[in-house]
């Protein structure tokens, strides 16, 4: 017997996020920002640089928007440079670059004309996307996949080649998921770096040939011990679309995408960041890449005891608006943390009550399971056994994605003995107890079922109250992780454009009408039915 959730909190609580999502919906469509029409342009097959270095679709998507044309969508305009000019996709972007054409000198151009133009470029990039998926599921159908909880571990040298052997290193350790951590501050760059990079600080700069070059790094190393190896990076910040289009093109596996993050954290607008997510998210549903969001993080600035309510509300929002993008429930994998004071009297209690409750309620969701980092002192045994605990915690409450606590991960990249001895903490636990959830009840009205309960109470009245003044108030209110942003303020506000009644972006339809169909169920593990069946226990 699992813990007895009062499901009409659940029902409450997924109403009043369907509410919140409805709510912000019409900014959604209402508006475009620069990062999606440059991510229309790159999934058109328009990359590269100029000599200077910047990249061609934040060249043209600035033209464009400088002769006020961007409300029309690039689609549009890109189409009707072609005809104008007679010339290829890849020879107008070339000219728009060196400005031997420019936007001003366009005339319009008739809208079916353009629609047959472009789509018939878009339906081939798209065509491409669906054979990396089920190249994807192929691959995991051949492979021995495991069993959840997958263990997620990071590499983040800054040099993509030293980072492959980092990621071979850990894949042979027993690593089922590599994450390249992304160089501080990307998410802050309103551009995406070209080429594979070396010198990135903290992390590896998330580009195009640095995911190529990774994926055939694990590619390889999964057929050396007869695995699939899940690569994931970040499409989020002010490329998050840009970012998602190339993880698509490059076989990503898993995105860290998540709806308020960029807000919260990085000080992005909150319209940029709204719409952003949407269609970033389009396209991961397309590519049949799951996304990790980041309800961790609200841990880092509140406490996870007090707080613990918010990480479960922004769960509920996130699934709303993941829902509304197009992504089933298996991949949608909703972030939370095993992150309140060692100190504390029942502490492993209070985690694995949290825990379980999370796979309750979101019983398909892939799970992820973030490792303690708050409280961490230099004292390495206590640290060791903290991260046991946590891998305790996993096994036992059914999680699909648990992120290894390493001891040196927050100074640089993790020593490669370091991140051994996580693998091997975590295989022991977790083959050790492997079955543990199935023999084991919990106590009716205990400790653990009181304190879900409260949590999830406590939940729902936050949601109804977001349902009742907007999200957005409620962010500029602080009511996520005590932090306060404002509607109009953060980074890239100027990205944002209304959309006319006239606006054009072949993407969308073309990935809702697949997403739609009955025939759409991407593989993901290995068995999706037996993680189903062990998460909804």
């Amino acid at each position: 017997m699992r813990l007895d959730i009062d499901m009409a909190f659940v029902d409450r609580a997924r109403s009043a996020a369907g509410r919140i999502a409805d709510g912000i919906q019409p900014t959604i469509e209402a508006y475009t920002t620069t990062s999606i029409e440059r991510t229309v342009l790159r999934l058109l097959g328009i990359n590269g640089v100029d000599e200077n270095d910047v990249p061609l679709p934040n060249i043209i998507v600035d033209q464009a928007q400088a002769a006020g044309l961007l409300e029309d969508g690039i689609a549009y305009w890109i189409g009707s440079a072609m005809l104008h000019q007679g010339l290829s996709l890849s020879e107008i972007a070339n000219a728009l670059a060196r400005e031997e054409v420019s936007f001003d000198r366009i005339p319009r151009s008739d809208h079916d004309t353009v629609r047959r133009v472009i789509e018939h470029e878009a339906t081939r990039v798209c065509s491409y996307i669906k054979g990396r998926r089920l190249q994807r599921e192929r691959l995991i159908a051949r492979s021995n996949s495991g069993t959840p909880p997958y263990l997620y571990v990071i590499v983040a040298t800054g040099n993509i080649y030293e980072d492959v052997i980092q990621a071979k290193a850990a894949a042979k350790c027993g690593a089922d998921i590599i994450a390249v951590i992304r160089s501080t501050g990307q998410s802050l760059l309103d551009y995406v770096p070209y080429g594979p990079t070396t010198e990135g600080f903290g992390g590896t700069y998330a580009t195009q040939a640095n995911f190529r070059i990774m994926r055939e790094a694990l590619d390889a190393v999964g057929r050396e011990c007869g695995r699939y190896i899940r690569l994931v990076n970040y499409c989020s910040g002010l490329c998050m679309p840009e970012i998602a289009a190339m993880g698509a093109l490059e076989r990503l596996d898993m995105m860290l995408n998540d709806a308020m993050y960029g807000i919260l954290f990085r000080n992005i607008n909150m319209q940029r960041t709204f719409v952003d997510q949407h269609f970033s998210r389009m396209i991961n549903a397309y590519a049949g890449v799951i996304i990790n969001t980041g309800e961790d993080n609200y841990l880092t600035t509140a406490d996870a005891y007090e707080e613990a309510h918010t990480v479960l509300a922004s769960q509920f929002i996130n699934e709303a608006l993941a829902r509304r993008s197009g992504l089933t429930p298996w991949q949608i994998g909703l972030g939370h943390a095993y992150e309140m004071d060692p100190d504390m009297t029942d502490g492993f209690l209070y985690e694995l009550a949290q825990a379980e409750m999370a796979r309750i309620i979101f019983p398909e969701a892939p799970l992820k399971y973030m490792p303690p980092t708050k409280h961490m002192t230099g004292n390495i045994f206590k640290g060791h056994l903290m991260d046991a605990m946590f891998n305790l915690a996993g096994v036992i409450s059914g999680q699909t994605i648990q992120l290894l606590g390493i001891l040196t991960e927050h100074v640089h990249t993790p020593h490669l003995q370091d991140r051994y001895l996580a693998i091997e903490n975590a295989k022991y636990i977790m083959d050790n107890a492997r079955h543990l959830r199935e023999e084991i009840t919990y106590k009716k009205g205990g400790i653990m079922e009181k304190r879900a309960n409260e949590v999830l109470k406590e939940a729902t009245s936050m949601l109804e109250q977001v349902a009742e003044i907007s999200l957005m108030s409620a962010i500029e209110d602080g009511m996520f992780a005590s932090v306060k942003r404002e509607r109009t303020g953060g980074r890239g506000l100027d990205g944002v454009i209304r959309k006319s009644e006239r606006y054009y972006n072949p993407f969308p339809g073309i990935f809702m009408q697949e997403l739609t169909s009955s025939d759409f169920s991407p593989v993901l593990w290995g068995n999706p039915a037996k993680g189903q069946g062990r998460g909804a226990e």
